[in-house]
């Protein structure tokens, strides 16, 4: 595809390595302050780690799951594919049930299953190839919705994103943030917002951080201050990521995007989605479909380590939540965009 900048300018982070050995995630817990690698020798420490937030993003959670399915194959004798996939299925299961509503994680595992079934002695080979192919395809991916959503913003526009979408997401250039580095990269976009996105902080512990490395400029805000700026006229698009996208265009990602869409509506700010076409979930119909994921609600409880809430006090943590399609002005993916979705347009570009 022909564009007008250099990707790699800003685009200078990788959260998963994989060594041949291993699987070193970047700890993403322990960002901005600390740049420090998990190294994960077995599937089950995949699963922690997805479970734990060590690695996080919908895409780069599937990606970490495919590394985890070539790790446990490492410990497993088969003759065949199919053989190794009758003996690796709990292992699979596990991983699978580490973060239950982004699709990624499923559609990854989907992918290195069906690798499994028709493959011959050479499976373990043809595994790693295929977790391979899975991150190298989502970098694809990023690099072009980042130029299709970049598109979309007039020159000199001033945007607001929410949570962290960006290479630590991803194998790299982000979905939301991969629009932005391409806004930015094209002069498009003059003004960039982050919200701190509580409880986990990823707006302020990691968006801010990852843009400062590719010297993009990025105003951090507190959630509860992105109407106000709404009004005051300094953005004209809300740019998110997905953890899920639902066959008539209804949305999930993280808790605190849908009062934005609201708000965003209500002050004629567009609102964009950026995802990979696998997050896109043909066979859930609407957003009233999907689990949504409940953390501990002792995340509520303190910053940092330190309690700020009175003991005995009840928390409600839902990590999700559900933006509906009326919100949504474009839904963008590396197979092109859907303007104001609905089921018929999503079944137009994306099949079924």
């Amino acid at each position: 595809m022909d564009t007008a900048f250099d990707f790699d300018r800003y685009d200078h982070i990788r959260p998963i390595l994989w060594t041949g050995q291993a699987l070193e995630l970047l700890d993403q817990r322990k960002l901005p302050f600390a740049v420090e690698h998990v190294a994960c020798h077995e599937s089950d420490a995949v699963a922690q780690a997805i479970r734990e937030l060590t690695v996080r993003g919908a895409p780069a959670i599937g990606i970490a799951a495919a590394w985890g399915v070539v790790l446990a194959g490492r410990a497993v004798e088969a003759a065949d594919g199919a053989g190794a996939l009758q003996q690796l299925e709990p292992a699979l299961q596990r991983l699978n049930a580490a973060r239950p509503t982004a699709v990624n994680l499923a559609w990854a595992l989907a992918r290195m299953r069906r690798v499994l079934a028709t493959a011959g002695a050479d499976w373990k080979q043809l595994l790693e190839r295929e977790a391979q192919a899975i991150a190298d395809e989502d970098l694809a991916a990023n690099r072009r919705m980042g130029a299709l959503g970049a598109a979309l913003v007039a020159p000199g526009s001033g945007v607001l994103t929410h949570c962290n979408t960006g290479s630590l997401a991803t194998a790299g250039f982000g979905t939301a943030l991969g629009v932005i580095r391409a806004g930015m990269a094209e002069g498009r976009i003059a003004r960039v917002y982050a919200g701190e996105t509580r409880p986990w902080l990823q707006g302020a512990r990691l968006t801010v951080w990852e843009l400062q490395q590719d010297g993009i400029d990025a105003t951090l805000i507190a959630d509860s201050a992105a109407a106000h700026l709404m009004k005051t006229g300094a953005v004209q698009w809300v740019v998110v990521g997905a953890d899920r996208i639902c066959a008539n265009g209804d949305t999930a990602n993280k808790i605190g995007t849908y009062q934005l869409a609201i708000a965003a509506r209500h002050h004629g700010v567009k609102f964009m989605v950026a995802a990979p076409s696998s997050t896109v979930d043909l066979d859930t119909a609407d957003g009233e479909a999907i689990e949504i994921e409940q953390r501990d609600p002792g995340e509520l409880y303190g910053v940092g380590g330190v309690r700020t809430v009175a003991e005995g006090i009840a928390a409600w943590n839902p990590v999700f939540d559900v933006t509906p399609a009326t919100l949504i002005d474009a839904i963008v993916t590396e197979k092109g965009v859907v303007e104001r979705p609905d089921t018929a347009k999503m079944r137009a570009l994306f099949g079924g």
